[in-house]
């Protein structure tokens, strides 16, 4: 498949930075250059060739511009033998924060970069984790379902002391 392949910084020409404007910009002009019905007049490879830039470009674009695509993407790069490399920390990406921490902006979220390992850095790394984690759907949806279970639980027993209650109001014992 071409996203195994291709990188989809390189397929649209822009740096790993490149911003939602930046890459709708690019995918645009691409996307004519490479588009099949521009191309139905060429040769059989031309149209071939053509149709693959196009859908490379269109495939890179889908990625790119969803904010979660582009951070799972850069992830599973990073994990399938990407390295960083100098391009990826440019001086404007870098964020310092208030634990004397060092921290880049790529895929649509800061991220700690890969040389600082002060204890400080490490928990806001962890606190940073379980954050995303807790805004999750499926974290929300846990809670919620914990919250029923617990609302019913507590009205089944409210209900049941008060028909103890009601069966027993005249008994003593």
């Amino acid at each position: 498949m071409a996203s195994a392949m291709a990188d989809h910084y390189k397929v649209l020409g822009v740096t790993k930075a490149a911003s939602k404007q930046e890459i709708k910009e690019a995918y645009r002009k691409l996307a004519i250059q490479f588009h099949p019905d521009k191309h139905a007049q060429s040769s059989k490879s031309a149209k071939d060739f053509a149709t693959l830039k196009f859908k490379q470009v269109s495939e890179a674009y889908e990625v790119l511009i969803d904010e979660r695509k582009r951070a799972a993407y850069n992830l599973s790069r990073h994990k399938n033998g990407g390295c960083y490399n100098s391009s990826d920390y440019t001086s404007s990406s870098y964020k310092s924060n208030n634990y004397g921490g060092n921290f880049y902006y790529r895929g649509g979220s800061y991220h700690r970069h890969p040389n600082s390992s002060s204890s400080a850095n490490r928990f806001v790394s962890n606190l940073n984790a379980i954050l995303r984690y807790m805004t999750t759907r499926s974290f929300v949806l846990h809670l919620a379902f914990a919250g029923i279970l617990l609302g019913g639980t507590a009205a089944v027993d409210m209900s049941g002391e008060a028909l103890w209650k009601m069966q027993n109001s005249g008994v003593c014992y």
